[in-house]
């Protein structure tokens, strides 16, 4: 399960953005974007995230995912097109192979909202 070693890392940058800061911001969300073709379950994800966090500084944050589609594009073609994971990449066009990946592999934190002297923060790390 490589959603373990992914919350390590995803903790490990949220920690290492956390103690630069001045003050103490009380995390309330992050926001993921995380791609089709990345092969990361979301569901996964936030059960290894809330089982890594437990009597931590981030135990009770919510952690918000966002799903981008895998799109790819066919210069044959001259056309993007969605390919069905596990099924078929190759354009429904042409048939040609897929090679050009426009959208559906990002990982990324998108942003942090904290909870600071009463307003809502958005922290972009």
């Amino acid at each position: 399960m490589h959603e373990t070693d992914m919350t390590k890392a995803l903790i490990m940058t949220i920690k290492d953005w956390y103690f630069s800061q001045e003050s103490s911001p009380q995390i309330q969300k992050v926001h993921l974007v995380v791609g089709k073709f990345t092969c990361v379950e979301p569901v996964s994800l936030q059960f290894t995230f809330r089982s890594q966090t437990q009597n931590t500084f981030l135990d009770g944050v919510e952690l918000v995912i966002k799903e981008t589609p895998l799109i790819a594009f066919c210069h044959t073609c001259q056309q993007e097109y969605q390919p069905e994971i596990g099924i078929s990449y190759a354009c429904p066009g042409c048939n040609k192979p897929m090679e050009d990946i426009r959208s559906g592999r990002e990982l990324r934190i998108d942003r942090l909202e904290c909870l600071e002297s009463q307003q809502m923060e958005v922290a972009s790390i």
